[in-house]
């Protein structure tokens, strides 16, 4: 019997009518899952003190978040937003609730200032707890933009884990099945930021499809795998690499039993993390793209860049 051979493009038809496009975060349990991965990661990791600096930070976050309310888009904002088909609360253009702020200055800025921290960190908690709203105003602006010349690099994970305290508590307005998909993409359908790594799923309904993680909503929503969540390219452009093989790896990613890989395109030079549930149901993607910068040494040197950063590391633009 013949068998019908979908192109692309039908593939990704298929794909809007018959699999759940959005996930959104579960805002109980987010920053605490993140918080215990982290813990996980950092031992006997090389970087095990930031790893659990961040998921003290992820504790902080998922504390305040308990009792974070902010002003909710109106019915009217999302429908405009629906209407020029832009995503309802946009990283660079909503509104911010000033309560924000209070989560850098308390939460966030105890974090910093935990008395086992090296001295620099704990300085950072009096900088935050000091700092004028216009300066904080002007990081967000800054951070949600990528304007990594007006980055203060030292208080950046800091400020960006309060502005994602904001926009998860902004995701709770939403219900999955009632967010359109964009014609970018490459782009959260909900806030428009880019996403931090991809992730496979293991758990029906979504098993075995491939969502992009945001870095500040922690929305996820699906694209079709094998494909470059940068510019769209797939076949023999798409490579995987892990840190079990030197070499690049243009086979199927099934091949190999890595959580945890490098999904490379040879048409723009780009990369994103992918993780695989089924290999590791515990992977996050923040944390462990956090603990796989092995992995972005092993692509800069066969010349690729990364996408998109991570919210909690931030680095200016020459390093």
């Amino acid at each position: 019997m013949a068998q019908r051979i979908l192109e692309p493009g039908q593939i990704e038809t298929l794909a809007q009518r018959s699999i759940p496009r959005v996930r959104l975060p579960d805002r109980d349990r987010l920053f605490a899952r993140r918080a215990e991965r982290l813990r996980e990661l950092a031992d006997g990791h090389a970087l095990g003190g930031y790893l659990r600096l961040m998921a003290s930070l992820a504790d902080a976050q998922q504390g305040a978040l308990a009792h974070f309310d902010t002003p909710l888009p109106s019915a009217e904002q999302v429908e405009q937003a629906r209407e020029f088909k832009m995503p309802p609360i946009l990283a660079t253009g909503w509104p911010r609730d000033p309560h924000w702020q209070h989560v850098v200055r308390g939460p966030i800025a105890a974090v910093a200032a935990a008395p086992e921290l090296p001295a620099g960190v704990t300085a950072l908690a009096a900088r935050l707890r000091e700092a004028s709203s216009a300066w904080l105003e002007a990081q967000a602006d800054a951070l949600l933009a990528v304007r990594l010349e007006h980055v203060d690099i030292a208080t950046a994970p800091f400020v960006m884990a309060a502005l994602q305290v904001h926009w998860v508590a902004l995701t709770a307005a939403f219900a999955a099945d009632r967010v359109q998909a964009l014609d970018v993409p490459g782009v959260c359908p909900l806030c428009g930021t880019l996403p931090v790594a991809s992730l496979v799923a293991a758990q029906s309904p979504y098993t075995g499809y491939r969502y992009q993680h945001c870095g500040l909503c922690a929305s996820e929503w699906h694209r079709v795998r094998a494909q470059c969540t940068h510019c769209g390219a797939n076949g023999k452009d798409i490579g995987y690499h892990t840190l079990s093989r030197a070499e690049a790896a243009h086979d199927a990613a099934e091949s190999s039993s890595a959580a945890v890989r490098a999904e490379s395109c040879d048409a723009c030079r780009s990369y994103r993390k992918i993780l695989y549930r089924e290999k590791d149901p515990a992977v996050e993607p923040v944390a462990d793209d956090l603990a796989s910068l092995s992995l972005d040494l092993l692509l800069g040197e066969h010349g690729y860049h990364r996408a998109s950063g991570n919210p909690l590391l931030w680095q200016t633009a020459g390093d």
